[in-house]
């Protein structure tokens, strides 16, 4: 109990905390997950990490907690936490503008997010696509992953399909 107060900590004071102490949060629950051999929690606690440090511009750091959270998630056939790894890392390595790479990682996210029915996640995944294709200077593609994602994200009224379609306009300006 006390692991699962410390990891959703993370995202609730992270509304109202500075990212160093997020990152104290996820040090005392990646530390408790260790103890009590939660490995699923120790996942979720170094991707919480990975965010922190992300927050913060560390994105080496950031790039290493997302690294261990997706060996964790994989090892233990966590295959949403695995997209989740995955797309956290194809943002990292974007800020890093190591795009090839982003895009690798987001294309990973992509399928996993159709695999499990994760239709939020797909569209987060088709919209970073997106921007990494942009910043490639592939329009033609940006245009297509946004205009996937435009439609999920209107499917489920989620409030990022008014940020996809404002990139849509700039792309045709």
């Amino acid at each position: 109990m006390v692991l699962q107060y410390a990891n959703a900590g993370v995202y609730i004071l992270g509304l109202r905390l500075h990212p160093r102490d997020g990152i104290l949060w996820g040090e005392n629950a990646a530390e408790g997950a260790r103890l009590s051999e939660d490995r699923g929690g120790e996942g979720n606690a170094l991707g919480n990490l990975g965010r922190a440090h992300a927050d913060l511009g560390e994105m080496d750091k950031a790039i290493g907690y997302f690294g261990q959270a997706l060996v964790i998630s994989r090892e233990i056939g966590d295959r949403r936490g695995e997209g989740n790894a995955l797309g956290s890392l194809g943002i990292a390595y974007s800020v890093l503008g190591e795009t090839d790479k982003a895009i690798e990682h987001h294309e990973q996210a992509l399928v996993i997010s159709r695999e499990i029915g994760d239709r939020r996640g797909e569209g987060r995944d088709l919209a970073n696509l997106g921007l990494a294709y942009e910043t490639l200077q592939r329009f033609a593609e940006a245009r297509d992953a946004w205009t996937a994602a435009l439609a999920l994200f209107e499917a489920i009224g989620d409030p990022n399909a008014e940020q996809v379609r404002q990139w849509l306009a700039e792309l045709e300006t």
